[in-house]
């Protein structure tokens, strides 16, 4: 799985790349046909917006979060990626 990491109005620090890295590595123990990631972290005013796109054997899988802290906004955009991913795999599976 190759993750692409985009910033806007933030800089990507190291601690800050292998925190999704780790993150990202759990989604793939659920399901491991992702293909590729394409993730944009970034500041608007207070907000720290995290959003992430998944290109998956069968489509592509979106979500985004917003929070406060940007650790926070990864953890919240990786819960609702974990859900949707489940769910396309189960989608999957039935056919």
């Amino acid at each position: 799985m190759q993750i692409n990491l985009t910033g806007h109005h933030i800089d990507i620090t190291d601690a800050l790349r292998d925190y999704v890295d780790t993150k990202f590595a759990k989604l793939e123990r659920h399901f491991d046909h992702i293909n590729n990631v394409h993730v944009i972290l970034k500041v608007e005013k207070t907000a720290q917006i995290a959003e992430a796109d998944l290109h998956v054997n069968g489509g592509e899988i979106f979500a985004d979060a917003e929070h406060e802290d940007m650790y926070a906004a990864i953890d919240s955009l990786i819960n609702k990626l974990d859900r949707q991913v489940i769910k396309h795999k189960e989608k999957m599976n039935k056919h």
